[in-house]
């Protein structure tokens, strides 16, 4: 009966409270919000505007209809609203490259305390920079630094291209399709990096949005996690400026044996910053 309800244009309040039902029956969090974002998205407006609508128009209705059974297949939301948030910049997003997170802000706060001139001109290296987030931001932040992003994925690269066009950076940042930092000379004051750091055997368990749709390569960290680390390790060194750090996301319980990899390679540890759960989320260093 609820399926009949909701393949017509119906009040938006019975619409959003099945499409709710569905979502929690799904095991979907917060599904009272998930169902208004979609909604506000066929709408074409926000949360705000949402309130201001009684009935969606045949068109929305349609197209909600179609992108509720994409979040009901656990598609992320930012792939079905094409872009999300980060830092201070809006991110166009997509398949090709992760979604960027929350926890990852926290490499972003380590480089402004590590490196408390606003107006340094930085030159700065981003090693697989996907979506081109960090770089971005640190440049947003930075109005004096110039920088270069990286990734194996001429589709992510492309993608950070576009984020660095639409956030007004363009003129500061080249990014580029290569194997880590191949044919890239320094030196560099800040380097950046978030690698795939997923032990294999347990990319399975994480949640169905990121095992069903986020790009496998830029997750897994080989049979233990550290593959990438062990690349980055010789990379950092051989490419920082002296007095120039190098600023690392971790993965969970990664803070004992990461640092290890960095000493080893001539690197010394300046800091193993939390995020906001209290996991050692971003790794500083230094030659």
């Amino acid at each position: 009966m609820k399926d009949a309800m909701i393949q017509t244009p119906a009040n938006l309040r019975h619409l959003l409270s099945d499409a709710a039902t569905r979502l929690r029956a799904a095991g979907i969090e917060a599904p009272q919000r998930e169902a208004r974002l979609l909604a506000a998205h066929a709408a074409g407006t926000d949360l705000a505007g949402l309130l201001r609508i009684d009935v969606l128009p045949p068109g929305s209705h349609d197209t909600f209809m179609q992108i509720l059974q994409r979040r009901l297949d656990h598609e992320p939301m930012a792939y079905i609203t094409g872009h999300t948030g980060f830092w201070s910049l809006d991110m166009v997003v997509s398949p090709a490259t992760l979604i960027p997170r929350a926890d990852t802000e926290t490499l972003v706060e380590a480089v402004m305390d590590h490196l408390p001139d606003r107006n340094a001109p930085l030159h700065v290296l981003d090693i697989g920079t996907g979506t081109g987030c960090l770089l971005l931001a640190v440049l947003a932040e930075y109005p004096q630094a110039k920088g270069i992003g990286t990734d194996l994925n001429p589709d992510a690269a492309h993608l950070a291209a576009r984020n660095a066009a639409r956030n007004g950076l363009s003129a500061r940042c080249d990014m580029l399709c290569c194997n880590w930092a191949d044919g890239i000379t320094g030196p560099f004051d800040l380097i950046l990096s978030n690698p795939p750091y997923i032990p294999h055997a347990d990319l399975n368990g994480l949640m169905p949005e990121v095992v069903r749709h986020e790009p496998a390569r830029a997750l897994d960290g080989g049979a233990d996690g550290l593959v990438a680390y062990r690349a980055l390790a010789t990379i950092v060194h051989d490419l920082l400026a002296p007095g120039g750090i190098g600023v690392l996301e971790l993965g969970i319980g990664q803070d004992h044996s990461v640092p290890a990899l960095m000493h080893n390679g001539g690197l010394q540890v300046l800091e193993i910053r939390p995020d906001l759960g209290g996991i050692g989320r971003a790794l500083v260093v230094k030659k």
